[in-house]
């Protein structure tokens, strides 16, 4: 009984802090005005560097990388958790760079992770239906970041893809996200957050209802109803391997040459990828609904030695990558959509015992400062000029050679070749 009353300490002394503390008044653009604005470019961002968490990115590191994202307009960051120092260092990086340029402009969909209670530890059952002890500290933490940072921070997304079912270690019922999400809501009817604030819950299509009906729960109707907005995740380069029917060449572009077969392959992603949204859509319209749809997660990784690989999809690469960035960019910028794409650098932690696992490999800047084929004609019109990160220019992969970057490029198996595969 002492331990569990010792550890729920922090927790009550957090929510305690939340309740005394008044919120500032915001400053500047809303939520409102950002979301759906291509005027301000979204992507979602980590800075870490190394193959650990452990070792957190500085705020000089945090400055450059914000000079790096504002020279591609991006005006928009998406983070994923609290407890961690980069939020807070990201944060008092932007504050300074404000301080030093009134012109400058850079907000923050603030995460705060959510996960069952049980998740991550060695206990053989997940509870699905019970928070983490760590969920109210995270949200309180993402409140205090709120209160301190009001200029910033327009956007608090609670959890992520925390509803989806395979995500089998943390996955949590509806509820549970509903639940934090009406604490958000009900601390800005107290006037403890800022009335402009918008809160949501950043999630696959599926757990926002586009997916089967094991999904359409009541709890998802009300946490619809609840945010301010919907985050939807769509990844049609992972279904590549586990949905491929979208993806094969089929017979009859046979005789296409292995460009085009290529390019319509990629178109076929993107149709793919327009579907899951409208499914979200027309899923939450059938509630009698209307609120604004945004796309909190997409991307297309450039190496994988996994399914998507060479030995399995053939999907991965710096051309197709590219090829989807700027379709993506395109049809999301015409339809008023934001778009956080995922992501802006890559980051070595997220399988660090795999180097070339693709979750290692999303960035369009790698870690070598280069930038990958998506973004070689921001760095030949000088967008990148006087810019660098951790003290190197950002030049091109592949030392700018196109036709060395398109011998890694290969065409898509058939779609006989796939019914094989997972035969």
């Amino acid at each position: 009984m002492k331990r569990t009353i010792l550890f729920l300490l922090p927790v009550i002394a957090a929510l305690l802090m939340i309740a005394c503390t008044p919120a500032q008044e915001p400053v500047g653009k809303t939520a409102a005005d950002i979301l759906g604005n291509p005027q301000y470019q979204a992507i979602s961002y980590g800075g870490y560097r190394e193959i650990t968490r452990d070792i957190q990115p500085t705020i000089p590191q945090l400055k450059e990388d914000m000079k790096i994202l504002s020279a591609m307009g991006v005006k928009l960051l998406r983070t994923y958790n609290v407890h961690f120092d980069e939020a807070a260092n990201l944060l008092e990086a932007i504050r300074q760079m404000r301080a030093e340029d009134p012109k400058f402009e850079m907000y923050l969909m603030l995460g705060a992770w959510i996960d069952c209670k049980n998740a991550w530890t060695d206990l053989p059952d997940r509870i699905r239906d019970q928070d983490s002890p760590r969920n109210a500290v995270e949200i309180a933490r993402a409140v205090e970041l709120t209160q301190q940072y009001p200029e910033i921070v327009k956007i608090i997304a609670v959890g992520n893809e925390a509803m989806v079912h395979w995500a089998t270690e943390y996955y949590v019922e509806p509820g549970i996200i509903l639940h934090w999400v009406n604490h958000l809501q009900d601390l800005k009817q107290q006037g403890k957050l800022p009335q402009d604030l918008w809160i949501t819950s950043s999630d696959n299509f599926a757990s926002w209802g586009g997916g089967g009906e094991e999904y359409h729960k009541e709890d998802l109707n009300k946490l619809i109803e609840a945010v301010d907005f919907i985050s939807m995740h769509t990844y049609p380069m992972h279904d590549t391997h586990y949905n491929p029917e979208f993806w094969g060449v089929p017979e009859e572009e046979y005789h296409l040459s292995d460009l085009e077969k290529i390019h319509s392959a990629m178109q076929r992603a993107m149709d793919y990828a327009k579907s899951q949204y409208y499914s979200v859509v027309d899923y939450m319209q059938s509630l009698g609904i209307d609120k604004p749809v945004h796309i909190g997660e997409t991307g297309w990784a450039t190496i994988s030695n996994e399914y998507y690989g060479d030995e399995g999809a053939r999907a991965i690469d710096e051309y197709k990558s590219a090829l989807f960035y700027r379709a993506m960019r395109e049809w999301t910028n015409n339809e008023n959509i934001s778009c956080f794409y995922f992501e802006a650098f890559d980051e070595q932690w997220k399988d660090a015992a795999n180097p070339l696992g693709s979750e290692n490999h999303f960035g369009l800047i790698n870690l070598q400062a280069q930038a990958k084929y998506a973004l070689w004609d921001l760095v030949d019109n000088g967008t990148f000029d006087g810019l660098t990160r951790d003290g190197m220019p950002i030049t091109k992969t592949f030392n700018g050679d196109k036709e060395a970057m398109m011998q890694t490029v290969k065409v898509p198996p058939t779609q006989r070749e796939i019914q094989a595969m997972h035969n």
